[in-house]
């Protein structure tokens, strides 16, 4: 097995000496999943990164010790923290594998993804040459990557998001580990190509014994996937216990607040239940329970000294750190009182969908018969080739209403909504033809054919959060410059106080706390990061927002968030939505209509309603089939 013990892992930071990990201790044992959920920041991935002695160069390990147990080749027991690099390099891969958050900044952006997942193979395994490379298409085709025999030259940026991740579980695998950790592994990915990855993982884990440590925020994967839940707050592991008796029976009071945090159809039309605050910074000194700010049951003595985890009351296998945990009367997730009177409200709609409320009669947005073509190639050496990324799409969204755009990785949601905000303009290798009408005021005008001037006045009622936040944020800027600089460009008449007011706003309505508009991205975790994309793309107080997963690299409680601000918005602004997301849970509480696209093609749409409970193309039927089911629900 692979055990961790009274981990402590330290960052050197301008704000001071940043205790990541306190303490923590766990054991992933061979043939099972061990989660690790809790919020962004929370050491989630520095704890992987402690594992593989991975640390960034400001970081160090305190005290504590990782040991891989006698699960090596020559039969010895295994130190990690004390083995010289050149054999930590053969545990690395071989031994334990890992799959990064991000993938984008994982792999090679100038090395072929074959080349890459070869070069594994023959750093842990006896393959070489064409074996190898053989053996690199098999595991492209095994995770999922269509027409694995051509795409094993392509180079990243030639693939999507979820492509990228893809190869990058393909690299981890093809490398045979005993054990795997894997941060965040699905965040990228729709949810057929999930549901393949994590049925390949269990098979996998019953085939070699595999040892899964899965740091994830996704509940639904997790009560999928677990036997057993670790929750981490601040540093610390503040509840651990099996998967069912996690989601049935939670003991922390935070356990219970992320669980009621969860979107979906029932509690639709209501504001998620938001946990207060964010979580505290890790450089200052703590006397009590590090939760008992923002938990509702906390007493004095909570604030005065700390807990330690201990065994939860009535349930031997489960430990909690927790003054006042809650017992097995009060620890059932109930949905929150008002949720009743909205799937009263919810129920007496009618069949076809939510009623529309102030209907213009000009859309805000009309996309009539778009299509995108890239082309490559043309030259001596290389004949020309054309993709159609897009192909025909039409739909409407008016004022104040949310239309969610869902399908699988490369079906050309993301294309579309770049295509709309006009990001692919002026590109000479892709070809946008159609109409994308924008309604400003009593005037209309087509995105496509608009002057350059008048595009960048239209700017200012459409912004768009990436999916990549990483990709997205200048790394040389500071967030507060980050935030002023679209307002600079697209409110020139906004004064310096408010574009300072509008800040400050911002930051404390995505979960932010202050001392964030001073940092640098790379100091934030990347859900941290999406918080601060989603912030830049309001700045500007657009009229349309077209958010390219802007929650997938979200924890619960802030997705909770995030989600209860664009209702708010929408509420009061009037603020339209082009939600791109596999996650449906999301579509079903905030959309108002469905879009679902395969191979560029919309071959469904309609009202949430209509299409999630009675879905008529089969594509459809396949995608819903395979979305992981509400964790309260499964377990």
């Amino acid at each position: 097995m692979l055990q961790t013990h009274d981990l402590h892992v330290t960052l050197d930071a301008e704000a001071g000496l940043v205790r990541a990990l306190d303490g923590l201790s766990l054991t992933l044992e061979r043939g099972e999943t061990f989660a690790l959920v809790g919020e962004s920041g929370c050491g989630k991935s520095m704890t992987a990164l402690a594992l593989m002695r991975l640390l960034p160069d400001n970081g160090r390990i305190e005290q504590g010790s990782v040991d891989l147990g006698t699960d090596v080749p020559d039969g010895k027991p295994t130190e990690l923290l004390y083995l010289p690099e050149c054999e930590m390099r053969r545990i690395r891969g071989g031994h334990v594998g890992i799959i990064f958050q991000e993938p984008a900044t994982s792999l090679n952006p100038v090395m072929r993804v074959g080349d890459q997942i070869v070069e594994a193979i023959e750093a842990h395994t006896s393959l070489r040459g064409v074996a190898a490379r053989r053996k690199a298409v098999d595991w492209l085709r095994r995770v999922g990557i269509p027409e694995p025999e051509r795409r094993i030259d392509s180079y990243p940026f030639e693939m999507s998001g979820g492509q990228k991740q893809r190869v990058m579980i393909a690299m981890t695998l093809a490398a045979e580990p005993r054990y795997l950790i894997a941060d965040e592994p699905t965040t990228a990915l729709d949810v057929t190509i999930q549901k393949q990855v994590l049925d390949l993982l269990k098979a996998l884990q019953q085939e070699r014994q595999l040892g899964l440590l899965l740091i994830t925020h996704d509940l639904g994967v997790v009560a999928d996937m677990a036997h057993r839940v670790a929750l981490m707050y601040a540093g610390q592991i503040i509840e651990e216990a099996p998967a069912a008796t996690f989601f049935a029976q939670p003991h922390h009071p935070y356990a219970r607040m992320l669980l009621q945090a969860l979107p979906d159809a029932e509690r639709r039309g209501e504001p998620l239940v938001t946990i207060g605050g964010s979580v505290p910074p890790l450089w200052q000194t703590f006397e009590g329970c590090r939760f008992a700010p923002r938990c509702d049951r906390a007493q004095a003595k909570c604030r005065e000294q700390a807990p330690k985890l201990a065994e939860a009351p009535g349930d031997r296998g489960a430990e909690v750190r927790c003054w006042f945990p809650l017992s097995r009367d009060d620890a059932m997730v109930r949905p929150p009182a008002s949720v009743a009177g909205a799937t009263a409200s919810a129920d007496a709609q009618p069949a076809t969908g939510p009623a529309e409320v102030g209907v213009q009669p000009q859309p805000l947005l009309d996309v009539q018969s778009l299509s995108v073509t890239f082309r490559s190639g043309g030259g001596l050496f290389r004949p020309r080739h054309e993709v159609a990324a897009v192909q025909d799409v039409s739909f409407s969204l008016r004022s104040g209403q949310t239309l969610a755009l869902v399908g699988e990785s490369g079906c050309g949601k993301t294309t579309t909504g770049r295509a709309i905000v006009q990001l692919l303009r002026g590109q000479p290798q892709v070809g946008v033809s159609g109409q994308v009408w924008l309604q400003q005021g009593t005037s209309r005008a087509d995105l496509l054919t608009m002057p350059a001037p008048a595009l960048q006045t239209a700017r200012q009622a459409i912004q768009m959060v990436f999916q990549d936040p990483f990709a997205s944020l200048n790394p040389r800027m500071r967030v507060a410059d980050i935030l002023e600089e679209g307002m600079r460009s697209l409110r020139p008449d906004w004064s310096s106080e408010r574009r300072l007011r509008q800040v400050a706003e911002l930051v404390e309505r995505v979960g932010l706390r202050p001392d964030a508009l001073q940092r640098f991205p790379h100091e934030f975790s990347g859900g941290q990061r999406q918080r601060v994309a989603i912030a830049r793309a309001l700045a500007v107080e657009p009229q349309l927002l077209v958010c390219d997963e802007p929650t997938s690299a979200l924890d619960v409680s802030v997705q909770a968030q995030i989600l209860n601000l664009l209702r708010e918005l929408q509420s009061h602004l009037g603020l339209s939505l082009l939600f791109i997301t596999h996650n449906m849970s999301v579509v079903a509480y905030l959309a108002d209509h469905v879009a679902v696209m395969q191979n560029g093609r919309i071959v469904e749409q309609g009202y949430t309603k209509q299409v999630l409970e009675r879905p008529q193309h089969d594509y459809t039927r396949t995608l819903l089939s395979a979305v992981p089911a509400h964790p309260s629900r499964r377990h």
